[in-house]
């Protein structure tokens, strides 16, 4: 009977949502949306050093984003030697694969890109509860039906969670940021081995 205690506390922290797990405390705001602006000037081309790691394989090479119009980005990554690698296109709810190699031609494969790269380049979004923790604000919102927590430190996003079935799925982790560029990106996933590193060139 001694150890009822302890499995009621690790049913109590399973069943916990993100929030919960992490101590956020609820809090009212008047901020309706928050916004990523890592990728939000049409004027600019962001062109990283890339490298994905995906199960056995190791994709090396130069991730290039680009704004082309309001809810419209390109993503072209290519080896050095400039051959391509995959070439998506995103505007509004329609994605298109312009190309993509045919090693990770795969709808499944092709579904975990299509939604990292659609978290990455979302701009701005519906607000639907805001947390507070000892570091900063967490905004949650929504892409895609899926519940996705932005955590904001000093007026910088430094952080975006995306969750499912209440655990931390994906982490997008923005580092070195200097006027709205991150020079690097980490997009982590917890349950599978997909790991995309990228530095600002």
């Amino acid at each position: 009977m001694r150890y009822l205690p302890i499995s009621l506390l690790l049913l109590a922290w399973a069943c916990a949502s993100y929030p919960e797990r992490n101590n956020f405390q609820s809090i009212e705001t008047s901020s309706t949306s928050v916004t990523n602006p890592y990728f939000s000037n049409q004027e600019k081309d962001y062109v990283y050093k890339a490298d994905i790691d995906l199960y056995k394989k190791t994709f090396s090479g130069i991730l290039v984003l680009k704004k082309l119009g309001a809810q419209h980005h390109r993503i072209v990554f290519t080896t050095e030697m400039g051959n391509t690698i995959f070439d998506f296109s995103f505007k509004g709810n329609d994605f298109i694969v312009n190309h993509i190699l045919a090693d990770i031609n795969k709808k499944m494969v092709i579904n975990l890109l299509r939604k990292d790269f659609r978290t990455l380049v979302a701009e701005n979004l519906s607000v639907l509860n805001t947390f507070t923790s000892q570091d900063g604000f967490i905004s949650e919102t929504e892409i895609d039906e899926r519940v996705h927590y932005y955590h904001t430190i000093d007026g910088n996003l430094e952080k975006i969670v995306q969750t499912k079935n209440r655990k931390k799925k994906v982490s997008f982790i923005f580092s070195a940021v200097n006027e709205e560029v991150a020079k690097n990106i980490q997009i982590l996933h917890h349950n599978i081995k997909l790991c995309i590193k990228l530095k600002a060139i």
